[in-house]
């Protein structure tokens, strides 16, 4: 199984300091980009992004392929029980500049008519307008974080039967925000579990490094990194499956443990750079028994298991990691 980073909610990085230290941790790197927008990642930074394409560390998952029908159905159901539930009526109220979103990513492609139902109720509500492309949606910026998010843990599944583990991770703090506000949404299994590791520096600036050097150091020290990413995702699991008066306790124990993991890396990364450990990584998610409930329905994503951690029962997680430098998000 290749452990993928799942950039989101763009397909443009904000700078390559990011996107290099992402490389420490992964197998490659991915993001989610619609069919009329292929090749601008290589237009955008062709310094970065077409030797990573070359050495196929820079994977591109194209919307109009991979929201199908199934996962169309997934998103849409999932934004239908949020406007029910009434948790985006307090955006109608607020007059905000709408971010553009390819149809695609909306499900057009996978579903038309199941897109254009959500299209429609976002638009009675004036969280969407009418396109003026044809191939975009303006959208309201907290409406389009949201959409994104649950396409992060949705295409999870589909990725999984193919080999490859998407581990969804972001540098807007809003991302973030939008995740933990729909697993605290009331009633929802998740509910009271959402776990949160706060940033934690653990490497070096690698923005003056040349691609080749931050390469071979990869290809030396991934497994250390990866190992530390991993627990961190094990970590937020089992404690957010705890019950609430064990969680704090355990939070303290965990957090011993995932210092001496931040230790061993920031040793790698002073040893390799002189530098001090300037990348911060952290953590928002949860993990719920499967209760066969929508939202438990839609974080199921085929079945997938804590297996792998020897849950041996179904239970399901949604997560997702953030990246910072400095004070740069």
């Amino acid at each position: 199984m290749s452990d993928i980073a799942f950039y989101y909610p763009g397909h443009i990085w904000y700078d390559t300091d990011r996107l290099k230290s992402m490389l420490l941790f992964y197998d490659g790197i991915g993001f989610l980009i619609p069919e009329y927008k292929k090749g601008e990642p290589e237009a955008v930074d062709p310094v970065l992004a077409g030797p990573l394409r070359d050495k196929n560390l820079l994977h591109y998952f194209i919307a109009d392929e991979v929201i199908d029908e199934q996962a169309t159905k997934e998103l849409t159901s999932v934004m239908g029980g949020l406007i029910e539930s009434g948790s985006l009526n307090h955006l109608m109220t607020k007059d905000t500049a709408f971010h553009s979103l390819s149809m695609s990513r909306l499900g057009f492609g996978g579903s038309r008519e199941l897109a254009e139902q959500l299209f429609e109720r976002l638009k009675s509500m004036g969280l969407a307008k009418e396109s003026t492309d044809g191939s975009s949606i303006p959208i309201h910026p907290m409406v389009r974080y949201l959409v994104l998010v649950l396409l992060a843990q949705i295409l999870r599944a589909p990725s999984a039967k193919k080999g490859i583990d998407l581990a969804p991770i972001t540098d807007r703090q809003q991302i973030l925000t939008s995740l933990t506000e729909v697993l605290n949404i009331p009633n929802a299994p998740s509910a009271g579990n959402v776990i949160e590791f706060d940033l934690q520096s653990v490497c070096a600036d690698l923005s003056s490094v040349p691609l080749d050097e931050v390469l071979d150091f990869r290809n030396q020290n991934l497994d250390a990194h990866k190992l530390y990413m991993r627990s961190l995702r094990k970590f937020a699991r089992e404690i957010s499956l705890l019950p609430g008066h064990e969680q704090e306790a355990s939070i303290a124990d965990r957090q011993a443990e995932l210092d001496d993991y931040a230790a061993d890396i920031k040793r790698l990364s002073r040893k390799a750079w002189r530098k001090p450990a300037t990348v911060g990584l952290g953590l928002a998610g949860a993990a719920w028994a499967a209760t066969g409930d929508p939202l438990s329905a839609l974080f199921a994503l085929g079945g997938i298991a804590l297996t792998e951690f020897g849950a041996g029962n179904q239970n399901i997680d949604a997560y997702s990691y953030m990246i910072s430098i400095g004070n740069k998000f």
